[in-house]
């Protein structure tokens, strides 16, 4: 299930599952949302400090369901921190099937994106959040504007030479993944879903800034260890540092021999400079001699 493209106009959900809101910071972002020609509400409670690091759950439920329910807003859209976990149980789901809209985020957010795909066969929207509307870069508008104004799934990705090929292929499959540390720790729970007669291209993504390569490798054994392994096609891993260690392009390697797949190190998207969007639930063709990663329409 796609949620319908945006519109001049249309209403943008600015909600904080995972941090509190700086108010400067956020005016800077409603007002680069709304240079898009869009209209922007921000949550009642993105600015509250219940428990001193975050709004309480139920306040931060409460932001997506109202914007989930209110027919004025056609995208919710969210950033990164700590937390989200605490609200899956609050969310509602029904009301988000019955309304579907585009659900964009990274990092954190990857609960919230992998929860609502799981519960509702939408599809969500990994790899540009609210925080990167501070500085919107042309690279990261023109993702927003081909995703979300023009409707187009022909291509996802382009390496341009600029692909780290860790081991060759080429392979189809239903795009999933996130942040590699919450990717982990969402399987085996009802807010991950995969069918078992499908194949996956998994993307996967975590920063230098966050966590060491051991860290990264440990998330990696995870999803190795999980019976869903055996329907993973291919693995793209997304910006870790400007000077990408060589122990974590060899422990990629590493899962594509192990596991017969194409793999690729790209830092077009996650938490660098460039955001690229990647749908969860959308069927796509990655061939790391072209370097590209293709949409496919059929689903």
């Amino acid at each position: 299930m796609f949620p319908s493209r945006l519109y001049p106009g249309d209403a943008v959900g600015v909600i904080c599952p995972s941090h509190i809101a700086g108010e400067a910071d956020y005016r800077k972002i409603a007002g680069s949302v709304e240079n898009l020609g869009l209209r922007v509400k921000l949550g009642e409670n993105i600015y509250k400090d219940t428990y001193g690091y975050l709004a309480s759950e139920q306040e931060r439920a409460d932001d997506l369901n109202r914007m989930a329910a209110d027919p004025e807003v056609k995208m919710v859209l969210f950033g990164g921190g700590m937390g989200a976990a605490e609200i899956l149980p609050l969310i509602d789901y029904e009301c988000i099937r019955r309304n579907p809209k585009i659900f964009a985020s990274y990092s954190d957010g990857t609960f919230i994106l992998s929860a609502v795909h799981a519960k509702t066969g939408l599809v969500t929207y990994y790899g540009l959040g609210a925080g990167e509307f501070r500085d919107l870069r042309y690279y990261d508008y023109t993702q927003f504007a081909s995703h979300f104004f023009e409707g187009r799934r022909a291509e996802a990705l382009k390496g341009g030479g600029n692909w780290r090929v860790l081991r060759p292929g080429a392979c189809e499959g239903m795009l999933t993944g996130g942040y590699a540390a919450i990717f982990a720790m969402l399987l085996n729970t009802e807010y991950f879903s995969y069918d078992p007669f499908r194949k996956y291209i998994l993307f996967l993504e975590d920063h230098v800034k966050f966590s060491g390569v051991a860290a990264v490798s440990v998330c990696i054994s995870a999803v190795e260890r999980n019976p869903f392994i055996e329907n993973v096609g291919g693995l793209i891993f997304g910006c870790y540092a400007d000077d990408v260690p060589g122990d974590l392009l060899r422990r990629l390697q590493r899962f594509g021999e192990k596991h017969g797949v194409p793999v690729v190190y790209t830092e077009d998207f996650g938490h660098g400079v460039r955001h690229s969007i990647l749908p969860i639930g959308i069927k796509a063709e990655l061939d790391t001699g072209k370097q590209t990663l293709g949409f496919l329409t059929g689903q």
